[in-house]
């Protein structure tokens, strides 16, 4: 039976916590998507815990093979049921395909292929991750998954060796010394193959984005920006800190703007639903590649001086095929090849290559004033009022409370202040939901609950302008947003989520008004102040790693190719004037030499010596070593035992005894002929053993006598 060394079981030891690693690592990194089920969380978790014990413990439990091959048949039939029953999803029943086949190969290890098995099932379950999401914590686990695979590759390929030696070595190396340079040669290999990996990463042209994408599942807040919304679905996106997009105004580096960004504009009501059935229109582009969305602004006669901002937008990957754009947009610009234009104003990006990721947009934020509104006596066309008109079975208390409200209001702009000013005042502003799903919940929340979010508040003041004769229609966007003054850009999250009212007036167009009164603010502190700086972090990943593309490479190529220039006149012009202090301070040493030759003589001099002493410190430290052994050889026997035999060999030497190479000590001596001199030699010989290689204080001693009485001999 052979046995195994100690070094074999300090590797195999090393690559079975390396492995496992490797594998928590790559479900944490799947479980981090926030994509897995609670069921498959739980279940996995407790099997990577009980094998994590057992490996502290040095216990195993291996299943037979049999019944892994038993349990592998019957989860293919439970794979097709999740297929298309339960999950309903390719990608979340591949996903548990893969968790199940890691569970079970991880307690039934038969031979080494089964290791390279696992590593595959781990590397897929951090491909599926990549599939699921794209947030900057995927790099950070990705980073660590790199680093425990090549360490895993290694020890596993030093075990597979280890076993097939013919011959063990006798001495043991400690675990420390064998398992810190594998663990420091994994690290070079990883941070060298991330290195090379990002420059591909970025030298490497690219020609189309969303590799992947189409695989990854859709976000819940998209429901909110459909054409068709139930009423209370924005309330639910309110409830979600999930980061929507970020946006930067140009110009602004303090969060001035409390902008509101709109997405799609809604005009059927049946009492539960709102509905967008209105015609699409493909946007044109211009010469500099920019789509023209002047269409998307009303028609109007009244000419305003026009209060363009300019913005960009970096998209999440929520799924939303409508852009936000600040109301009365003119322009947007970006790597999409068909967008459209509804009824509504509602832009849309048709193009299935490329979803929404980032883009730049000018909007109009100009708005007439009060007096111009109040002032507009022209009709409303048929086509607006048609539309925008329709009322569905409304409670007549309604109609009533709109009349009650707006007595005293003699236009159709004072009648929506009004009504704007009522619901602001006189109803309460809370993200809790009914209990219960109402037949009327507009009635509900204006006669009975008198609480709700902007949906309920925004519906309501659509529905009895309506009543009023007044065209309007509900707007879901967001608005807002938390400003970081770490990148300068604003954070728009699902609970900025928004609804509002745009109500017509001729000539002018559609005006947006607000009816629900403020929320509660975000929350400030510490945490807060993190929270920027991570967020930071994410906003990069999203828009150099996850967005990059051939643009970004043009104007990254563009940067660094500023910036090198930069650099390298900012360096020219260090050494430009290094090189004249350098001359002005010689044309100073000039003059002082030529005014007292004497002084500067003494100053030579002494940089002189001290050029020479420090160029022979070496050797000083050498002569003062050398001095101290010979002085006391019991404090360094070995050192000054090899001192004095030099010196022995070096006095025969010049008396004409030279000790050839290939002679031992003992050779030597016999080819002394002079009696009185071979004794003392011999003696020093003697002496000269026990002290290099016995360390012996008491020999190293006794060798500077015996080399004195050499010398007389």
């Amino acid at each position: 039976m052979t046995q195994s060394s100690p070094e074999s079981t300090v590797i195999d030891r090393y690559f079975q916590v390396s492995l496992y690693l490797l594998i928590v690592t790559g479900f944490v990194t799947l479980a981090s998507t926030g994509r897995l089920d609670a069921l498959a969380l739980l279940l996995v978790s407790a099997a990577l815990l009980y094998r994590g014990y057992l490996l502290a413990r040095r216990r195993t439990l291996q299943l037979p093979e049999r019944w892994a091959s038993y349990a592998t048949l019957a989860y293919v039939v439970f794979y097709l049921c999740d297929l298309f029953l339960l999950s309903g999803s390719f990608v979340s029943a591949t996903v548990h395909l893969v968790l199940f086949i890691m569970v079970v190969k991880m307690f039934s290890v038969q031979r080494d292929r089964d290791h390279v098995y696992l590593a595959i099932i781990s590397f897929l379950s951090v491909l599926a991750a990549a599939v699921l999401t794209v947030d900057a914590v995927f790099f950070a686990a990705f980073c660590v998954f790199l680093l425990l695979a090549a360490s895993t590759f290694i020890s596993m390929e030093m075990r597979r060796s280890s076993a097939r030696a013919a011959a063990q070595p006798r001495d043991a190396i400690g675990s420390r010394r064998l398992t810190t340079p594998i663990s420091a040669t994994a690290l070079a290999l990883a941070l060298g193959t991330a290195v090379g990996a990002s420059l591909i990463f970025f030298i490497m042209p690219r020609l189309s984005t969303g590799y992947l994408s189409a695989y990854a599942p859709h976000n819940a807040l998209v429901s909110g920006f459909s054409d068709d919304v139930r009423l209370g679905e924005i309330g639910q996106i309110q409830q979600s800190d999930t980061v929507v997009m970020h946006i930067q105004i140009d110009g602004d580096t303090r969060g001035d703007h409390d902008l509101k960004w709109r997405g799609v504009a809604l005009r059927a009501f049946d009492g539960l639903r709102w509905s967008n059935p209105q015609r699409q229109a493909t946007a044109l582009s211009n010469a500099d590649g920019n789509y023209d969305l002047s269409t998307t602004r009303a028609a109007t006669l009244a000419a305003l001086p026009p209060r363009l901002v300019r913005y960009r937008v970096l998209m999440e990957p929520i799924g939303a095929s409508v852009f936000f754009l600040v109301p009365r947009p003119r322009s947007l610009a970006g790597n999409y090849h068909l967008i459209t234009v509804d009824e509504g104003g509602a832009v849309y990006n048709d193009d299935r290559d490329h979803a929404i990721g980032s883009y730049r947009a000018v909007s109009d934020v100009s708005q007439p004033s009060p007096d111009e509104l109040r002032r507009t006596s022209a009709e409303v066309p048929h086509q607006i009022a048609f539309q925008y008109l329709q009322l569905p079975s409304v409670d007549p208390r309604v109609a009533q409370l709109a009349r009650e409200i707006t007595e005293h209001a003699p236009t159709a702009y004072d009648k929506a202040v009004a009504i704007e000013a009522y619901l602001q005042k006189q109803y309460r502003y809370t993200l809790q939901l009914p209990s219960a799903p109402q037949r009327d919940p507009v009635a509900y929340f204006l006669f009975e609950r008198r609480a709700g979010h902007c949906e309920y508040f925004a519906s309501s003041m659509a529905l009895m302008l309506r009543t009023l004769g007044v065209p309007a229609r509900v707007v879901n966007g967001f608005r807002g947003g938390e400003f970081n003054s770490v990148t300068g850009s604003y954070i728009v999250r699902g609970r900025d989520a928004h609804s509002w009212v745009e109500a017509y007036f001729p000539v002018h167009g559609w005006i947006m008004f607000d009816p629900t009164p403020p929320g509660a603010g975000a929350s400030s502190g510490a945490w807060r102040s993190a929270s920027l700086y991570v967020d930071a972090l994410s906003e990069f990943w999203r828009e150099w790693v996850i967005n990059y593309d051939f643009t970004h490479q043009v104007s990254l190529s563009n940067d660094v190719a500023v910036r090198s220039r930069r650099w390298f006149d900012v360096a020219r012009q260090w050494m430009h004037e290094r090189y004249a202090a350098l001359l002005e301070r010689a044309r100073r040493v000039q003059a002082q030499v030529e005014r007292s030759p004497a002084q500067a003589g003494k100053w030579a001099l002494g940089v002189t010596a001290l050029l020479v002493l420090l160029l022979n410190l070496g050797r000083l430290r050498r002569m003062v070593r050398v001095k101290l052994l010979v002085r006391n050889p019991a404090a360094a026997p070995q050192a000054a035992a090899s001192l004095w035999y030099s010196r022995m060999l070096r006095r025969l030497g010049r008396r004409g005894w030279h000790k050839l190479p290939g002679h031992t000590p003992q050779e030597f001596v016999e080819t002394i002929d002079d009696p009185q001199l071979r004794g003392p030699v011999r003696t020093f010989i003697d002496h000269y053993q026990r002290a290099r290689f016995g360390n012996s204080g008491a020999d190293a001693q006794a060798l500077p006598e015996i080399y004195e009485e050499i010398k007389k001999s």
